[in-house]
């Protein structure tokens, strides 16, 4: 509006039930072309997109000004604690006005060490890490679709699977579980009733093994 001081365009980069991407580059212009601050919450790409795990932005080869990257340290990074990148005037200003801050007790010094490693790991220790994640991530995804499952518009290591009904997400993580896979039920309010799933997380750490036992499992119950 014309009215609006500062505009900005807010969204995550990847979207946690479905695991796609947003369109940031599309975003990104328009956030160009309206003269707004464009705000991105990288919770899920943080550590695990990019050619050295900065993100999605990294991953779409979006730079310049105007943007401000929000993400998590207890996702990827397995730590606690958040931050938010920007320009240094942002970051000033986060630092002297911004309340959620300002009044919040700091994080303890061992656990900021711990994210600052993480950090370091991601930095310079984790390209084979990365690339078997996504090893990972891809057999999982082709072997789900080989049997038949929807698996969303996924491009990420989340990758959900079409459950129909609540019933029957919950009866198919159930299974799971008893299989010794634990494959939450994804249920309303948190998606449509129509659009109940299971939703899969793939880490670096997994197997081929693990991966074949889920796809066995879940082609035992369809």
């Amino acid at each position: 509006k014309k009215s609006t001081k500062n505009n900005f365009i807010v969204t995550d980069a990847v979207f946690s039930m479905d695991g796609d991407i947003a369109p940031l580059k599309d975003i990104a212009f328009l956030s160009k072309k309206y003269k707004a601050l464009l705000m991105i919450d990288d919770a899920h790409g943080t550590g695990v997109l990019g050619r050295t795990g900065r993100g999605t932005l990294e991953h779409l080869g979006i730079r310049g000004d105007g943007i401000i990257q929000m993400g998590t340290l207890s996702k990827a990074l397995g730590c606690f604690g958040a931050f938010t990148a920007g320009s240094d005037d942002l970051i000033n200003f986060l630092i002297n006005k911004a309340r959620s801050f300002i009044y919040s007790t700091s994080l303890p010094p061992a656990v900021s060490e711990a994210g600052i490693k993480a950090i370091d790991i991601v930095d310079f220790k984790s390209a084979n890490l990365r690339r078997k994640l996504w090893h990972n991530r891809q057999r999982l995804s082709d072997g789900l679709k080989d049997l038949g499952y929807n698996t969303f518009d996924s491009e990420t290591p989340i990758i959900p699977i079409l459950a129909g009904n609540a019933e029957n997400a919950l009866k198919l993580s159930r299974y799971l579980y008893k299989n010794k896979i634990f494959a939450p039920a994804i249920r309303p309010p948190t998606v449509p009733n129509e659009k109940c799933r299971i939703r899969f997380s793939v880490t670096a750490l997994h197997t081929d093994d693990d991966i074949d036992r889920v796809l066995e499992a879940v082609k035992k119950f369809k």
